[in-house]
């Protein structure tokens, strides 16, 4: 494994997150466990879960994996040895089981760090998110913002900021990020942390071989602020593997189970897919590491969140940390991207 630095931080990281949104919906609490045991022991020592987890989002399960996680920690007593994270979740209509209301006020940061805290039977969180924002912007699928006159939202950034780090100096959190987070937020985040405000160290957002918007404006960002950042949906719900082209996808597999998760599905999408999948055959490569590979090289990138439902899959993912692809493959991805750009954002 390899490990890096999480900007602004001391927190030592392996530059592969291990993700956990499947645990307790695809996967059973023995197979979490399981795959908690294979990644610490092939070095890994970053974990990142939400409180909405597992997804699609159920009252039935929500908080599951992070109390399959706490059970894990209070199995394995190594909590020092590694970096934690999980995320409060914004508003959204189908999700009014996790609280009412579904903002980010002093009140609900404080009901989602506790209960957080509890389910993971920790006394802190290393890295705590908000998973999405509390505005009208473009994410999720949305590729450009469109403006609403009559949004009810009114810039609370310093509001937020204050109210962390209150939790901050209460020990219960050490460190803020966002997440589904465009350039304006997170430059509203630094104007604030200018002056004087809790810095946030960390975005994490899709990014892949279809989805690769955030360097149009954002990598900048990331790069001149200092800040982390964490992509999720590194393979594009499996798409990137190549297991779902040509029609092969399985009947348990996820964008079979769960149809409203489409976004890397459309025809441009499976496209591109398919020509990135014919790069990684001429160069006898692993489509999947290839994925991988291409985001692990980016400057911009801290770690990836790889996430799996099965232990096979999640080795073949943790095996990308040793690969890196040549500058005639780079060329040959980018010329992919040139031809169909950000078919999935």
């Amino acid at each position: 494994m390899k490990y890096t630095i999480l900007p602004n931080t001391e927190l030592k990281i392996s530059k592969l997150c291990l993700g956990t949104m499947t645990w307790g919906q695809q996967n059973t609490e023995s197979e979490a466990h399981e795959q908690l045991d294979f990644a610490i022991e092939k070095g890994i020592n970053f974990i990142d879960c939400a409180e909405m987890y597992p997804v699609p989002a159920n009252p039935k399960t929500q908080g599951k994996t992070e109390s399959f996680i706490g059970n894990w920690l209070a199995k394995n007593k190594n909590r020092e040895n590694l970096v934690l994270t999980t995320k409060i979740a914004g508003p959204s209509r189908s999700m009014d089981h996790i609280r009412q209301p579904l903002d980010f006020s002093k009140k609900s940061l404080e009901d989602a760090i506790h209960k957080s805290l509890n389910r993971l039977q920790t006394d802190y969180i290393d890295l705590f998110q908000l998973h999405w924002p509390e505005r009208n912007t473009n994410y999720f699928g949305q590729l450009d913002y469109t403006h609403k006159e009559d949004e009810a939202w009114k810039d609370n950034f310093a509001e937020v900021l204050s109210h962390l780090e209150g939790f901050v100096k209460e020990g219960k959190i050490r460190h803020v990020g966002l997440s589904n987070e465009t350039p304006y937020g997170v430059m509203r985040c630094m104007e604030e942390s200018r002056k004087g405000k809790l810095k946030i160290v960390s975005v994490q957002n899709p990014y892949n071989l279809v989805n690769r918007k955030d360097e149009i404006g954002l990598s900048e960002i990331l790069q001149r602020e200092n800040i982390g950042y964490l992509p999720y949906s590194p393979l594009g719900f499996g798409t990137l593997t190549g297991k779902y082209l040509n029609g092969k996808a399985d009947a348990n597999s996820r964008i079979n189970q769960f149809k409203q998760y489409s976004r890397y599905s459309s025809k441009p999408a499976l496209e591109a897919t398919q020509k990135y999948y014919e790069i990684a055959k001429k160069h006898n490569l692993n489509f999947s590491q290839m994925s991988l590979a291409f985001i692990l090289q980016k400057k911009f990138v801290t770690a990836p969140i790889i996430g799996a439902t099965s232990i096979a899959q999640l080795s073949e993912n943790i095996e990308s940390i040793n690969i890196t692809l040549s500058k005639e493959i780079l060329k040959e991805i980018n010329l992919i991207h040139n031809q169909i750009p950000n078919p999935a954002p």
